[in-house]
């Protein structure tokens, strides 16, 4: 999931080894730290480990992530990931983005700046592939970074869990590849972590679509070929949010699974100071 942006996406790009703050006003009301093992076919290939501060007013997740091993065929290498944003009427809204991806095809950074939804400043270092399919100044517009994405607002579905947080395609783009995560109510669970949650979840379908920037490379390809694909959202204790706690992804040949086994909030004193400025 963070060793190739294709997995992040997918799955979540969702979370891993990092650091995160806001800054000194920020109010914050919650710090989730999370950390996640992927496995396939039961067998241990890489790790994830996040951390995302959410306040009143803002929000900031960062992640790192590696996988490699039997997951070669599919993917490997390692990346980083971060996003800051506001959080408007209790939706995440994403003011910036960056990564860091290398791997063994290729690697690449990226800085995006976002202004309700549209891509304002794009600095992408990659070499040029002429086989990817060309992004659009359209294909820019009405998105959301792969980190934002996996924040799901339970603001417009009432209080606790309910099915409507499934109901969403979301429109990701990562300043490279723009590309639609489509989701609806599969079922309720409930999940235990070996550290920090134990209770429900809501259990989304996944589907996922390429539009832009994308090659025809493995992953892409294997995502996309109308798998089984669900992801388990747990509650962020303190917000109104609910994060990936689970992604699975289902082959004739093995499962693909990510899952956390670390997901604990703490509640944050109402200011956080920047570890850079200390």
């Amino acid at each position: 999931m963070m060793f190739h942006p294709r997995v992040a996406q997918v799955i979540g790009s969702a979370f891993a080894l990092l650091t995160a703050a806001l800054g000194n006003r920020a109010h914050a009301e919650g710090k989730l730290d999370a950390s996640y093992t992927i496995s396939f076919a039961r067998i241990r290939v890489g790790d994830i480990s996040a951390t995302g501060v959410f306040g009143e007013s803002e929000y900031v997740i960062s992640a790192r992530g590696r996988a490699g091993g039997i997951m070669k065929v599919l993917v490997d290498g390692e990346a980083s990931f971060s996003t800051r944003g506001t959080v408007k009427d209790g939706y995440p809204v994403p003011t910036t983005f960056t990564s860091k991806i290398v791997s063994d095809a290729e690697t690449s950074d990226v800085t995006m700046v976002l202004d309700e939804g549209s891509v304002k400043e794009l600095a992408a270092a990659a070499p040029t592939k002429s086989d990817r399919v060309p992004v659009t100044q359209a294909n820019r517009q009405g998105i959301v970074d792969p980190l934002t994405a996996m924040l799901f607002s339970a603001a417009a579905a009432g209080e606790g869990l309910h099915r409507d947080v499934c109901r969403h395609t979301l429109p990701i783009f990562d300043g490279q590849q723009r590309y639609d995560l489509k989701l609806a109510f599969k079922r309720m669970d409930k999940v235990t972590a070996e550290k920090g949650y134990a209770g429900p979840v809501v259990v989304c379908s996944v589907s996922y679509e390429p539009i832009a920037g994308h090659r025809a490379y493995p992953l892409v390809k294997y995502l996309s070929e109308g798998r089984e694909m669900e992801m388990a959202l747990a509650p962020v204790a303190g917000t109104r949010l609910l994060a990936p706690f689970r992604m699975l992804v289902v082959s004739a040949l093995a499962n693909l699974v990510i899952e956390a086994n670390q997901f604990e909030v703490t509640a944050q004193a109402s200011t956080v100071a920047d570890p850079k400025a200390q």
